[in-house]
């Protein structure tokens, strides 16, 4: 396993998102509106959703393209590997 170039700029966005959740945690022992906490949640989603999406790509444009290069990877292991990372898109 290698660093790729993505790997900054996801944990920058789940740092980013952890501290957001903090606040909402707080947010709620403090009876804050239902409707604030909600989009604060879903702002927590999305910037989970996409540190994953930037991961996978990442993960399909580096890692599996080399099984089509002289590495030591079989096409079929490769397949299997694209199929399997897909199913969290």
């Amino acid at each position: 396993m290698s660093t790729h170039a993505s790997h900054p700029e996801i944990i920058k966005r789940l740092k980013r998102a952890e501290g957001h959740l903090h606040s909402i945690v707080g947010m709620l022992e403090e009876n804050r509106g239902c409707l604030d906490i909600a989009q604060q949640l879903q702002a927590v989603e999305r910037a989970i959703a996409s540190a994953k999406k930037t991961l996978v790509h990442d993960h399909i444009d580096h890692c599996l393209d080399q099984a089509s290069g002289d590495g030591p990877r079989r096409p079929h292991d490769a397949i299997r590997e694209f199929k399997e990372i897909c199913k969290y898109l």
